[in-house]
């Protein structure tokens, strides 16, 4: 089940989480963990088993329905078990976006488009690294 982590952010299992989202720098973990404590706007939830946070989405919304994934990341022990589509599903369950956007790398791109997402390559952003664009429209029925 989602939990809003918000409170949770001095936790260390949280922040061990968040790391597996961003570059392996603590100077970059420490700087998008305080994004996440000064700005309102930025949402993270976690998903939260058996009382073990195994997961976490962080995003923005926008007044047109247009959600924006900032970070999403499974305990290593935890991936390939559903989880991340169980995130997914759930958020836009709880939030209901009109869309859903996301920008990945060559690794992750399967994860969205097994999803449902369509993914568009944005060509080499950094020396070596292809990076994604991946867009879900949500149905309205």
């Amino acid at each position: 089940m989602l939990e809003t982590l918000k409170d949770r952010l001095h936790e260390e299992d949280i922040q061990e989480l968040i790391g597996y989202s961003v570059f392996p720098d603590p100077d970059r973990l420490t700087q998008v963990i305080d994004n996440y404590k000064k700005d309102d706007q930025l949402h993270i939830y976690g998903e939260v088993t058996e009382g073990e946070t195994i997961g976490f989405v962080g995003f923005t919304m926008n007044d047109n329905g247009e959600l924006t994934l900032q970070h999403i990341a499974v305990r290593p022990e935890d991936r390939e078990h559903g989880y991340g589509r169980g995130m997914m599903l759930e958020l836009i369950g709880l939030m209901n976006p009109a869309s859903i956007q996301a920008e990945t790398d060559e690794e992750a791109v399967d994860f969205y488009r097994n999803i449902g997402f369509t993914a568009y390559s944005l060509g080499e952003k950094y020396p070596g690294v292809e990076r994604f664009r991946c867009e879900y429209i949500v149905d309205e029925e």
